[in-house]
């Protein structure tokens, strides 16, 4: 059986640290996961992080790829067999639903064929503001799954909805898709 190429992108959220764990679980589950990091991503948690854990090489930028005459973007799009931005910000779900790919996750996102799994992590008041919810249904209708968010105590200091999914429940979603297919 082929191992499954997971791309996860990780979005500049403080729940960053999360996607740490779940890049260890999904690698001890013998997936093959390639992390793509925003820019914002990386003020957060070192690429070296993801780097170690998934035992592959980070992408930070669309420029990255140096090696081949291939963008590596492209190439990573390619090789996918699922796309799961955890935490994934407003700002990018604003992005994917207008179609903008002014960065690495972004432009894998368009390119890509394989199945999309948003875990967003942001503001519980971010969440609900209508231009979310809004690029959240848009993306829905073209298919894309969401896994949360959840309800809790928040990193700024609010209680409510907005935290990121539990990492088990997300791994549970991705091996789900899997089944599925």
């Amino acid at each position: 059986m082929k191992k499954k190429n997971i791309i996860l992108g990780v979005c500049g959220s403080i729940a960053c640290y999360k996607a740490a764990e779940l890049t260890s679980r999904l690698t001890q589950a013998d997936r093959n996961v390639t992390v793509v990091m925003t820019k914002h991503a990386t003020e957060f948690v070192a690429p070296l992080t993801f780097q170690t854990l998934s035992r592959n090489p980070v992408t930070t930028g669309i420029f990255d790829e140096k090696e081949s005459w291939h963008p590596g973007h492209i190439s990573l799009a390619d090789s996918a067999d699922l796309l799961l931005i955890a935490p994934a910000t407003a700002n990018t779900l604003s992005k994917l639903a207008c179609g903008i790919a002014d960065d690495a996750l972004t432009s894998i996102a368009l390119a890509t064929h394989a199945p999309l799994l948003i875990a967003p992590a942001m503001n519980g008041k971010m969440w609900m503001h209508a231009a979310t919810q809004e690029n959240v249904l848009r993306l829905k209708s073209r298919g894309a799954l969401f896994i949360g968010p959840e309800e809790g105590l928040l990193a700024c200091g609010y209680e409510g909805i907005g935290r990121l999914w539990d990492t088990m429940g997300i791994l549970a979603a991705v091996e789900k898709i899997f089944i599925s297919e």
